[in-house]
């Protein structure tokens, strides 16, 4: 019998098999491509509960089975692909639950949009660690990414608003997983459910490697690669969660089926500092400088994209309407002039300064002007929201851009997500210029510079073996110079089918190797997204990788 009518008559949702789902399925915003054997939609936890235990039990009788879970499917690592049983959440668990003072619950196929939308009308509030692709993305990516984008300088990460998640185990079971007292842990460990094992062995994996756990903690500002097992056990707290493995998990461990996140009102007003930088000598100077006066966001976008803005400035002001049109039209004369006149900078910094008063936030972005008084470069104060808008709109959409108006050519993330520290942007950024360089490449590299995290997207044409050699030969090199500089692979994006391979390379092969057990301890039969986090392999790009565009 055909998995499809297997499955369907045990769920209220949909058990979908016909070429053209499959094939829609079958892509992310990736450079992958996995068919799946079957597309389901959930109608509620209790679904999801079923179709986990349904596939737990097919491959304890042997069948090869498992599953990947999706929501908007704008994940750019393959993290949502599978060749086996997919199953999307937004068609019907795109549900808002209760919305309090500082919190909001929602199913994992809530796109973000309405999930903004709904708790700035209750309560003039919102999740601050959205992605750039806040319009497309829901919350089940969110979460299972560990997202971050414009505002994580200031607001962090979303494992830091992580309430309370309600999940599906591997074995079928349903729980809620929050934090905990530590003085709450042993009766959890004596549970004699799957739940309650991997309290247990989670506690005593973390006990037996302290050491290790503690050694391995990023210390750059932002992570998404491997498990968060530092993060499980907070000491001043006395708490013990788990669901810090979860998020960022990429649903390896567990399917998140509603998730209790917390809240912030974020400033009403805010100011914008632009710098115009030619020396990459002196950048981590000017970071430390405009840091000291807690800017909300601090990002930036290099010389390639900044002329591509310039060349296609008709192509951006068209998607704006007439009204924003006109106004952005004027903003970009300034830029216009820069380019005819050969004064490109190497980097455009954005540092904007929020306060719940207008002149508040023009102070500090006045005083931060001047705190880089006697450093060659050239600033300038947004004068209008137009002003802020103009650069805003290059950063957001630097690849967008370049997608839009370069035909034949592919929006090909593989190292775009790169963290390391500002203070070595001097030696980290020349060395990495010049592996660019030896391949030859289309690409824009923006970034949150406030935090040393880079988004480099080249345009590629997958369709040629060339091309994806390229990849093969280039992704090596770029993490091995992250990992000299003891930086991160993904601050934001996570591991998916890009990058797992490259864990091993970031954290060591002890670290890994725990990475594997905390897998097994969730997962033991492999069913949950099996070849991301842990146990992906090169042949695993080369195989999944886009042949026809």
């Amino acid at each position: 019998m055909a998995l499809r009518d297997r499955l369907q008559h045990l769920i209220k949702g949909d058990c979908v098999d016909d070429a053209a789902t499959l094939e829609k399925y079958s892509r992310d915003t990736s450079i992958f491509e996995r068919r799946p054997a079957l597309v389901v939609f959930p109608k509620d936890a209790d679904d999801v509960a079923t179709v986990v235990k349904f596939v737990h039990e097919a491959k304890e009788a042997g069948e090869h089975v498992s599953l990947a879970a999706r929501s908007a499917g704008t994940d750019m690592t393959g993290g949502s692909l599978t060749d086996s049983v997919s199953l999307v959440f937004t068609k019907y668990m795109n549900h808002m639950g209760e919305i309090g003072e500082d919190f909001a619950v929602a199913e994992p196929g809530v796109y973000y949009r309405d999930f903004e939308k709904a708790t700035l009308a209750k309560n003039g509030k919102l999740l601050p660690s959205y992605p750039a692709s806040r319009e497309l993305c829901a919350i089940g990516g969110i979460v299972s990414n560990n997202s971050g984008g414009e505002l994580t300088l200031g607001y962090g990460k979303t494992n830091r608003y992580i309430r309370e998640l309600d999940v599906v185990l591997s074995d079928g079971s349903k729980t809620s997983l929050k934090p905990i007292s530590i003085y709450e842990l042993p009766a959890k460990e004596r549970e004699q459910t799957l739940e309650g094992k991997i309290y247990r062995e989670i506690h005593k994996l973390i006990d037996e490697n302290t050491v290790e756990i503690e050694a391995a903690r990023p210390t750059v500002t932002k992570n998404s690669a491997g498990y968060a097992l530092w993060n499980v056990i907070d000491e001043d707290k006395k708490t013990f969660d788990l669901t810090q493995l979860v998020c960022g998990s990429q649903g390896t461990l567990a399917l998140v089926t509603q998730a209790k996140l917390g809240l912030v009102e974020t400033k009403k007003h805010r100011s914008m500092l632009v710098i115009f930088l030619s020396d990459i000598e002196i950048l981590p100077e000017i970071v430390h400088r405009v840091l000291a006066f807690s800017p909300e966001s601090f990002e930036s976008y290099d010389d390639q994209t900044f002329k591509l803005a310039v060349r296609f400035i008709p192509q951006i002001i068209s998607q704006l309407g007439i009204a924003q049109m006109i106004s952005l039209g004027f903003a970009f004369i300034p830029e216009l002039w820069a380019v005819i006149t050969g004064g490109v900078p190497k980097l455009v910094l954005m540092a904007e300064f929020a306060a719940d008063e207008p002149e508040d936030a023009k102070e500090a972005a006045v005083q931060a002007r001047a705190a880089l008084h006697g450093l060659p470069v050239r600033t300038k104060l947004a004068a209008s929201e137009a002003q802020s808008k103009k650069y805003w709109t290059i950063r957001r959409e630097s690849f967008s851009l370049l997608r839009k108006n370069l035909r034949g050519l592919y929006a090909s993330p593989f190292i775009d997500d790169i963290v390391v520290h500002p203070d070595d942007y001097p030696k980290f950024i020349p060395e990495l210029n010049a592996l660019l360089a030896q391949h030859h490449l289309l690409y824009t590299i923006a970034g949150h510079i406030g935090d040393g995290n880079f988004h480099i997207i080249p345009l590629m044409n997958l369709g040629d073996p060339q091309m994806r050699k390229e990849i093969l030969e280039l992704q090596p090199k770029v993490y091995a110079l992250v990992a000299k500089f003891h930086g991160s692979s993904t601050g934001e994006h996570n591991d998916g089918i890009i990058r797992t391979p490259y864990v091993p390379l970031i954290f060591g092969e002890k670290m890994t190797a725990l990475f594997s057990q905390v897998k097994a301890i969730f997962d033991p039969l492999g069913i949950l997204n099996p070849g991301k986090k842990v146990g992906g392999t090169m042949q695993d790009i080369e195989r999944s990788m886009i042949k026809k565009m």
